[in-house]
C-alpha cells in the first residue's frame, strides 16, 4: 500500500490537500491519508466491477425467481456502501503497520531469493494460503454463536447480484478479508504483485456473486465459482471456499451445484414458465 500512498502524496496530497510543514511521513499524516485512499479505492473497485459484472454478466432473468427480494439491488448497494467505511477501520490499521515496513512486502525483483520463480510462486501461495484461511473463517462464522449477528445479513441474498458481493456486516467482512492481510506479514511477497492480487480478490468475490454458473467441464469440481457460491447462499451448510473446492472436500462441506444437475435457479424459472 505504500506504492499508491506515495504515488498520492507526489501526485495530489501534498501539492494539493495538506499544508506543506506536514510531512509525509507523520503517522497521523499517513493513517488519515490511508483510510481515505482505503475507502475510495474499495469502494471504486465494488462500483466498477460490480456494475460491469450485473449488466454485462449477471442474468437478470433471476431476478424473476421467488426469491429475489424486492428492490434488493438497491439494498445490497447500500448495505455494502454503508460497511465498507467500518470495514476499511482494522484494514487500515494493518495498511499502516505496511507502511511503516513491519510487513515481508519487498520492492525490486532481485529482492526475492529466487527471482521470478519466487514472485510466481507467491502467487500461487497467496491464493492457497487466503483460500483456507477463508474457509475456516467463513465456516467458523456460521456457528451459532457468530451466524445471527455476523453472517446473516450477507445471507438475505438468496439469489445475489454481484453488487451482494461486498455487502456484509463490517466484522464479517473484515474477517473475511483477514487472511489478505496477514499472509504479506508471514510470507515475502512482492508489493506491485500485492496490489495486483487485492484487486484480483475483489473482482473474484464479485464474480461467485454474479450468477453465470458456466465453468470450464474439467474444472467444474475444482473451481469455485459462481454456481458453488449460489448453493451455499441457498442451501447453508455447504461451499464455503473462495477459490477452490479443495477445503470444502476436505472438510466434508462440498456440494456439487444443483445448476449443473439441471436443479439450479435457472432450471427452476424454466419449469414455472413450462407451467
Amino acid at each position: 500500500m505504500d506504492l499508491v500512498l506515495e504515488a498520492a502524496d507526489r501526485h495530489l496530497l501534498t501539492p494539493y490537500v495538506y499544508p506543506a510543514g506536514w510531512p509525509e511521513g507523520e503517522p497521523c499524516r499517513q493513517l488519515l491519508s490511508l483510510f481515505v485512499i482505503t475507502n475510495l479505492g474499495a469502494l471504486a473497485l465494488y462500483l466498477l466491477f460490480g456494475t460491469l459484472s450485473y449488466y454485462f454478466i449477471f442474468d437478470h432473468e433471476l431476478k424473476k425467481h421467488p426469491q429475489f427480494l424486492e428492490n434488493q439491488v438497491s439494498r445490497e448497494i447500500a448495505y455494502a456502501v454503508r460497511s465498507l467505511p467500518w470495514i476499511s477501520v482494522p484494514t487500515v490499521a494493518l495498511f499502516f503497520a505496511e507502511v511503516r515496513g513491519y510487513s515481508k512486502l519487498y520492492d525490486n525483483i532481485e529482492d526475492s531469493p529466487y527471482g521470478w520463480t519466487g514472485v510466481f510462486l507467491s502467487m500461487l501461495s497467496f491464493l492457497f494460503f487466503t483460500d483456507m484461511g477463508i474457509y475456516w473463517i467463513h465456516r467458523g462464522l456460521h456457528h451459532k454463536l457468530f451466524y445471527k449477528r455476523f453472517h446473516k445479513p450477507h445471507h438475505l441474498w438468496k439469489i445475489a447480484t454481484p453488487f451482494a458481493s461486498h455487502a456484509f456486516h463490517p466484522v464479517d467482512g473484515f474477517m473475511q478479508s483477514l487472511p489478505y492481510h496477514i499472509y504479506p506479514f508471514l510470507f515475502p511477497l512482492h508489493k506491485v504483485t500485492y496490489l495486483g492480487l487485492y484487486i484480483f480478490v475483489n473482482v473474484w468475490t464479485i464474480s461467485i456473486h454474479d450468477g453465470d454458473y458456466r465453468v470450464p467441464r474439467l474444472l467444474r469440481h475444482v473451481i469455485n465459482g459462481s454456481a458453488h457460491h449460489t448453493d451455499h447462499h441457498l442451501y447453508f451448510d455447504y461451499n464455503y471456499g473462495q477459490y477452490f473446492t479443495l477445503w470444502d472436500k476436505i472438510g466434508g462441506s462440498y456440494k456439487s451445484p444443483t445448476s449443473f444437475e439441471g436443479k439450479g435457479p435457472h432450471d427452476y424459472l424454466r419449469k414455472l414458465r413450462e407451467k
